[in-house]
């Protein structure tokens, strides 16, 4: 029998702030090569567009397809080595999920951070062993803004789609999760640029703090239509 409802979480910039440690390596790469360094608040708002975008702000746009595949692997690498150094959970975040875990609703992680990546992030967080499932970028053939994510992570939860939260604070995220027929709220905590207005994604809610997920748990039978 599956469970009532379900919840699934983004990654960076939703249940961790991980921005410190992909600055840091983008700016370790920028000094090898001789360039300025950039400062922390102009990078922090493009994490959750991910290593390509974070290259293309460093590096500029006229970059071959060859060279921006060496840079991709060269941040990955410098990434990888300082995981987890800065990296945490964001404030609230331990005690919702421990709220999640008390009332026993089944959580996971649907990230697009490829698997070699999330799983050594995940242990040195300490959730690794608690979420019930964790999709990453490379799991399946297709990555966010597909809902086969989604719908993947779902099926291993035995929870229906229609059932399940998801928690993003990327536009894609939502469009994953409306496309998954989830219902979704937007994280205006994250990582989103000055000029991206995450009210206008179409998100079934918008949370602004992340410490207002603590009531989820309490919420979630209202939310599902299954109270």
């Amino acid at each position: 029998m599956s469970a009532r409802a379900a919840v699934l979480f983004d990654l960076d910039g939703t249940l961790a702030d991980t921005a410190p440690d992909l600055a840091a390596a983008l700016n370790e790469m920028l000094l090898e090569d001789g360039r300025e360094t950039l400062p922390y608040e102009f990078i922090r708002p493009w994490v959750s567009w991910g290593a390509l975008r974070l290259i293309r702000l460093g590096y500029g746009d006229d970059l071959e397809a060859a060279h921006i595949a060496e840079l991709r692997r060269r941040f990955l690498a410098c990434y990888e080595a300082g995981l987890c150094r800065d990296s945490t959970l964001f404030p609230g975040v331990p005690e919702a999920l421990t709220a999640l875990e008390a009332a026993a609703v089944p959580w996971g992680i649907v990230t697009n951070k490829p698997g070699w990546l999330t799983a050594p992030l995940l242990v040195a967080l300490g959730i690794a062993e608690r979420a019930g499932t964790v999709i990453s970028g490379d799991t399946l053939p297709f990555a966010k803004p597909h809902p086969m994510p989604l719908l993947h992570a779902a099926s291993e939860l035995r929870v229906p789609a229609e059932r399940c939260v998801y928690v993003g604070d990327n536009v894609r995220d939502i469009e994953a999760g409306r496309a998954a027929g989830m219902y979704t709220i937007a994280a205006a905590w994250g990582y989103i640029p000055e000029d991206d207005d995450p009210s206008a994604w179409q998100a079934d809610r918008l949370m602004h703090a992340p410490d207002a997920l603590v009531s989820l748990a309490d919420e979630l039978g209202t939310l599902m239509g299954v109270a």
